[in-house]
This record gives C-alpha cells, sequence and structure tokens, in this order.
C-alpha cells in the first residue's frame, strides 16, 4: 500500500466527497427511557477503536460490544506514529500486549476506566476480513486476544469471525431496496465502506451480543430515522447533527439501545444517510424494540477523513499523554452523554 493511501485511511488525506444537501434544523435528542440493562455499542474501523474504549472506560453501562476492522484497545497510546504503524499496518510491528496491559492497569488505578471484575462480565463480537488493506487482520486477531485475557469465560463470551475475500468496512446483506451506488465490493472496499458481502454482520453481532433476536423486518424497517442536534454535547470533532432510529412504539420508553459508530470517511457529510440506513441495524432493532443512536464524527483540519478519536487529536495540544481512551476523553464523554440522555425519562408536557 502506497505512503499516500495510509494517510488516506488514517484521515490526513485530501478530496472529501461533496457534502449532503442542507437539512432543516433538527431537534435536541429525545428521552426515550430506554432501559440501561442492555445496551451494546458497535463500531467499525475507528468506530470500532472508539466502541472499545467506550466499554472498558464504563464496562458496567454495556452488556455487549460489536467491533468490526479494528484492532487491540489502545492500540494508538495516544501516538500518530503508532497509529500509523503498529495499529493499522504492522511496519512497526505488533502492538505490545504488555504495554497496552500496563497502560490499562495504570488507568484503573487512577479510576479512568471501569474495574477488572465489569470488564469480565462483557460480551464481545470481533470481525475482520481477512483481505483488509487498511487496518491488518492480525490486529482484529489481537483485539480477540486481549479480550480471552479480560473475559470471565472467552469461549461463551468471545465471538471471533475472520471473513475470507473480505476487505476493510462493514459487511452486509442487501436487499432490493439497498441503492446500488450505496454499497462497495466485498473485498476492495473503498466508497461507502459497506461492503456487499452477502454477510448479516448487524444481525449475527446483535445475535450473538443479546442472545436470539426476532429476525429482520423485511422491506423498510418499521419505525422512525430522526435527526439531532448534537450541540448539546460539545466537543471537538463531533458533526453538528447526529441521526437516531426509534422503532415504532419505543417513545413510550421500556425499548433497548445499540449505539453504532461509523468508520473514517462514513460520516453523513461524506457518505449521506448510506450508513445510517442500510448497515442492516435498524431491520433488526424495529422487530425488537431496540434503538439505534448513529453519532456522527467531522471533518477538521487535523481529522479530514471524520474519524473518532482514537490516536488524541480531540485531547488539549499540551497534553503529553492525551487521555482520549478513558472516561476523561472529550469524546468518550460526550457519547456517554448522549447514552445517558436517551435512558433519561420523557419530560412531563
Amino acid at each position: 500500500m502506497t505512503a499516500t493511501r495510509w494517510l488516506m485511511a488514517i484521515g490526513l488525506g485530501l478530496g472529501l466527497a461533496s457534502p449532503v444537501a442542507a437539512q432543516p434544523a433538527p431537534d435536541a435528542l429525545p428521552r426515550l427511557a430506554v432501559a440501561p440493562d442492555d445496551v451494546s455499542v458497535l463500531g467499525v474501523s475507528s468506530g470500532g477503536y472508539m466502541a472499545t474504549q467506550l466499554a472498558v472506560a464504563w464496562p458496567r453501562e454495556f452488556a455487549g460490544l460489536g467491533v468490526l476492522s479494528a484492532g487491540p484497545w489502545a492500540c494508538a497510546r495516544g501516538s500518530l506514529s503508532l497509529a500509523l504503524g503498529q495499529c493499522m499496518g504492522t511496519k512497526k510491528g505488533l502492538p505490545d500486549p504488555a504495554a497496552l496491559e500496563e497502560r490499562h492497569r495504570d488507568y484503573r488505578q487512577r479510576d479512568l476506566v471501569g474495574e477488572a471484575e465489569a470488564l469480565a462480565d462483557l460480551r464481545v463480537f470481533v470481525w475482520h476480513g481477512d483481505q483488509d488493506e487498511i487496518v491488518d487482520p492480525a490486529l482484529g486477531r489481537a483485539l480477540a486476544e486481549q479480550f480471552r485475557g479480560w473475559l470471565a469465560s472467552p469461549e461463551d463470551q468471545l465471538r471471533f469471525v475472520e471473513s475470507e475475500e473480505a476487505g476493510h468496512g462493514w459487511p452486509v446483506a442487501a436487499d432490493a431496496d439497498t441503492p446500488v451506488e450505496d454499497l462497495a465490493d466485498c473485498r476492495s472496499g473503498g466508497g461507502s465502506h459497506l461492503l456487499a458481502c452477502d454477510l448479516d454482520i448487524a444481525g449475527e453481532a446483535l445475535d450473538w451480543l443479546h442472545g436470539d433476536l426476532s429476525p429482520p423486518e423485511t422491506g423498510e424497517a418499521g419505525g422512525r430515522l430522526v435527526t439531532f442536534d448534537q450541540a448539546d454535547f460539545d466537543a471537538r470533532g463531533l458533526g453538528d447533527t447526529g441521526y437516531l432510529f426509534v422503532p415504532e412504539g419505543c417513545e413510550a420508553g421500556g425499548c433497548d439501545l445499540t449505539v453504532a459508530l461509523h468508520g473514517c470517511a462514513m460520516d453523513v457529510d461524506q457518505i449521506g444517510e448510506a450508513f445510517v440506513r442500510h448497515s442492516g441495524l435498524n431491520e433488526r432493532a424495529a422487530g425488537n424494540r431496540r434503538v439505534v443512536l448513529y453519532p456522527q464524527a467531522e471533518t477538521s483540519l487535523p481529522n479530514p477523513q471524520g474519524c473518532w478519536d482514537w490516536w488524541g487529536f480531540a485531547e488539549s495540544a499540551w497534553q503529553l499523554d492525551p487521555l482520549h481512551d478513558t472516561r476523561r476523553g472529550t469524546q468518550t464523554g460526550a457519547l456517554m452523554a448522549m447514552i445517558e440522555r436517551l435512558q433519561e425519562a420523557p419530560e412531563a408536557p
């Protein structure tokens, strides 16, 4: 892979897609009284790294974690050089498990992440394509191995899948309603990073994390995809507008919640609503009373591909050791605040 492609992948390249048309000003994120005891977070690529950061920081708040096309927790350790050379490619070798475990131990002692006992109770789903040229498949294996050391019963709590002839992205089992232009080649990826692999990764992940759920609804999912104003959750690197899928009947409360985090170059300003409409999550969520939160990162000078902060760009420039992968991270804090808002009871009229 050329150096230029490396830089584009991490979000340092140019040539962004044209933004989507301006939309009406969105409302605030609603209070939906979602249930707090069966929350999952799924993410792909930079979103996969961020999903792991959230689950490790607040393991008691999550029942399940799903990670696609990403590597071990805290892999970059606040270093762009390591992010490029050890957490995407492996020119600098694979991450040192001992160094990552020492970081985790130090964070626990400083109350920057959750207790080991809570982390041990998670259910975890890890997927990687064996032809991934953006994040080396060996890093997905390293993430699975990291969790084998953390989970109480890895054989029962961890599922690791490495698919043949699949590249970098989020695999989908497209149906007749999925626009062809919203799909990418299964092996080569690119474009929307929604890989036409005829693989319902959303369903496989949710089934593993929450038990066998009802089959996905056919046709358009029964619910509403709405936008919300992310300004209430101000953090460097967040976009103005987020998305929320609300199944029918969930406005009254009591539904479960899944948080879905896009990867680099997958926010709505770059690929439109492809990910928030065609990930496969909405169809499965509609029949299982599960709200889906789609927060959005934004492009910027230090982050022109709209990645989630897994190497420290969103933290204060003077920090020698940015705490992006802890409870003090500006983006992790904002995402948890969104979850807490959805868990609140609706205000009385």
